[in-house]
């Protein structure tokens, strides 16, 4: 899958979710669950133990879902992750290295920004997609303010959102939402992955209506 094609999956979907955990262990079951909810894109963080492991481990054994890599913060951490297979890179930051090595690769960028400046700095480096980090922090009407007059940017919204403003994001301009917390708080047995799956697929259903 070229990057184009990997943007457009992105776009379909319009859900990531981030898998950011403390144990390598537990992130082969986390994926297997939340693959198994319906979840078509998801990343793996950099400050998970063996990430780039796992994203190999992944890429194998779901050859159509998008696993990309989450918190790359520089070449380093983008050039390890690229390759280990990630399909597309997730910043906290706006970093120009990261683009430069993604699109090397024929990958995507998710790139985060926070203000103006760095919203179009990050679409001038050519993110494919912008993501406004925290969003749960800055909230909708900033959100909105931001989208009004950079409405050719596609902007997701990534930190801190719950099931219940899902559609308050979508109605206010997001191009997708990006969830982490929200479904792995804790996987430590085969309840609470079994929660992991329920919970995707509410979040699922909900996005699904602004498809």
């Amino acid at each position: 899958m070229n990057k184009e094609e990997i943007v457009k999956t992105i776009e379909k979907e319009k859900l990531v979710v981030v898998i950011r955990l403390q144990f390598q262990n537990e992130v082969a079951g986390v994926i297997k669950n939340l693959v198994e909810a319906g979840i078509k894109v998801l990343e793996v963080t950099s400050n998970t133990p063996g990430f780039a492991q796992e994203i190999s481990k992944a890429r194998k054994l779901y050859p159509n879902i998008l696993i990309g890599a989450g918190t790359v913060i520089n070449e380093e951490v983008a050039r390890i992750a690229s390759n280990a297979g990630a399909q597309f890179l997730v910043t906290p930051n706006t970093n120009k290295t990261v683009v430069e090595v993604a699109h090397e690769n024929d990958i995507a960028v998710l790139m985060g920004a926070l203000t103006p400046t760095e919203v179009c700095n990050a679409h001038e480096y050519g993110a494919d997609f912008v993501k406004l980090f925290p969003a749960d922090i800055m909230g909708i009407p900033y959100f909105k303010s931001i989208k009004a007059p950079l409405d050719q940017i596609k902007l997701l919204a990534v930190g801190g959102i719950d099931l219940d403003l899902v559609d308050d994001w979508f109605n206010a301009g997001a191009a997708g939402i990006g969830i982490g917390g929200a479904l792995t708080k804790s996987v430590k047995n085969k309840a609470e992955l079994e929660e992991v799956k329920n919970r995707a697929k509410q979040f699922v259903k909900k996005v699904k209506m602004h498809g």
